[in-house]
C-alpha cells in the first residue's frame, strides 16, 4: 500500500484531536473526548498515554486508515527545554525529556510519545512542530530590571510560525525576507516581532503584555505585592486572579468576546470602555514590538480567535496601521500547522532538526 498520509495528533486536557491529511488536504479529522472519571484513574497525564494510544488506533481502524498508509506522524509539542522554531524528529533524548517533565506536566507533553508509539509500529518518522518552549529571543531580552528574575520565551508558537509562513507563501517570498508582528488573539494574548523568520521578542501571554478574556497581562508591580501581602489573597488564588480570572472576565463576568460586542451594541458604555481598553493594550504592545524592529516592518498579522471580532480589527487597524499593512487570519488552525510543519521536511523545503543539538541551555 501507498504510503501517502501524514496522521496529526493533538493532546488536550479533556480531549485528543486527531486528523489525517493527505497533503495539503484535510481527509478525516475527529475529537475524541475523555469522560473525567475514565482520566480520575490515572495518577499523572503520562499515565494516560496506553489509554489515549489505544483510542487513536481504534479510530483508525474504525476510518479504515491502515497504519501502513501512512508516512510520517505529528504530535503537538510539548513543554521541553528552550528551543529554535522548527520542525524536529522525535528523538530518545525528547522522549526522555517529555516524560521527565523538564518544562512542567502539560498534556501537550504526550503529542510526541504518542506520534512516536504510531511511528514506530511501522518504523517510519515521528514529530512535533514549534513547541511552546520554542525561543529564539536575543539576549538583551531576556534583561527583566531585576536580576533575580529573567524574562522567558512562551510564546504561541505554532501559530504564530505558521501564518508567518502563510503571508511569505502569499507574497512569494522566503520568510528569511520578511519581518513581520505577529499577534496571537486568544484567551491569552501573544504579540511577536519576528524578524527574518525568528521571533526575537514576546509578552509572556500569561503574565505579561495586554490582558486579554482571562489573563490580566502586565499589572502595576506595587499594587500587585501589597495585593500579594494584604493576607487576604493564599498564593493559589493570586496565581488564578492573574490567569484565570483576571482580564475581562474580572470586569465583565465573561471570557466570550461575542457577548461582550452584543453588551456594546445594546449601549453599554462600561462593557466598551474594557473591550476598547484591551483593544488599547494590544496596539501599544504591537507598536512596542515595531520599536524592537527599528519600524521596518512588513506586515502586521492578526490571528486567533478575537481576530473574528470585526469591532476589535477595525479599532485595532485605526491605531497601528501607520506602522504597516494588516493582515487578519483569524482562528487557529493547529491541526493544518503540526501538518504543514512535517510536509516542510517531506517536500526539502526544511530539514528536520534533531532536539539535544539545538537545546539553548
Amino acid at each position: 500500500m501507498e504510503r501517502k498520509y501524514v496522521l496529526v495528533i493533538n493532546p488536550g486536557s479533556t480531549s485528543t484531536k486527531v486528523a489525517i491529511y493527505d497533503g495539503d488536504v484535510e481527509i478525516k479529522t475527529h475529537k475524541i473526548q475523555h469522560k473525567e472519571d475514565e482520566l480520575a484513574k490515572y495518577d499523572s497525564i503520562l499515565d494516560q498515554y496506553e489509554y489515549r494510544l489505544n483510542l487513536i488506533l481504534n479510530w483508525l481502524d474504525k476510518e479504515n486508515i491502515k497504519l501502513c498508509s501512512l508516512k510520517a506522524v505529528v504530535g503537538r509539542g510539548g513543554l521541553l527545554r528552550p528551543i529554535p522554531g522548527g520542525t524536529y524528529l522525535v528523538t530518545d533524548k525528547m522522549i526522555e525529556d517529555l516524560r521527565l517533565g523538564v518544562g512542567g506536566e502539560h498534556a501537550a507533553n504526550l503529542g510526541g510519545i504518542l506520534a512516536r508509539g504510531i511511528a514506530d509500529r511501522e518504523n517510519i518518522s515521528s514529530y512535533i512542530v514549534d513547541p511552546v518552549s520554542v525561543d529564539e529571543f536575543e539576549e538583551v531580552a531576556r534583561i527583566s530590571g531585576l536580576n533575580l528574575i529573567e524574562r522567558k520565551s512562551l510564546i504561541h508558537a505554532l501559530n504564530i510560525k505558521a501564518v508567518s509562513h502563510r503571508r511569505a507563501e502569499e507574497l512569494n517570498k522566503n520568510l528569511e525576507e520578511l519581518n513581520l508582528i505577529v499577534a496571537h488573539l486568544g484567551g491569552g494574548i501573544s504579540v511577536a516581532p519576528v524578524r527574518r523568520g525568528r521571533m526575537i521578542d514576546v509578552n509572556n501571554a500569561s503574565e505579561m503584555g495586554p490582558f486579554s478574556p482571562e489573563r490580566t497581562g502586565s499589572l502595576p508591580v506595587g499594587d500587585l505585592v501589597k495585593m500579594c501581602y494584604s493576607g487576604n489573597y493564599t498564593y493559589e488564588d493570586m496565581k488564578k486572579k492573574i490567569k484565570g480570572k483576571g482580564g475581562l472576565v474580572s470586569y465583565l463576568d465573561t471570557i466570550d468576546a461575542r457577548e461582550v460586542e452584543k453588551r456594546i451594541e445594546s449601549g453599554d458604555e462600561y462593557a466598551k470602555l474594557i473591550f476598547d481598553a484591551m483593544i488599547y493594550q494590544i496596539g501599544k504592545e504591537i507598536g512596542a514590538a515595531s520599536a524592537v524592529l527599528k519600524g521596518e516592518v512588513d506586515n502586521i498579522i492578526l490571528t486567533g480567535g478575537l481576530a473574528c471580532s470585526k469591532y476589535l480589527v477595525e479599532r485595532l487597524t485605526e491605531m497601528v496601521s501607520f506602522i504597516g499593512p494588516v493582515i487578519v487570519y483569524p482562528g487557529e488552525d493547529e491541526m493544518g500547522a503540526l501538518n504543514k510543519g512535517v510536509l516542510r521536511v517531506i517536500n526539502g523545503e526544511e530539514k528536520p532538526k534533531i532536539y539535544e543539538n539545538e537545546v539553548i541551555r
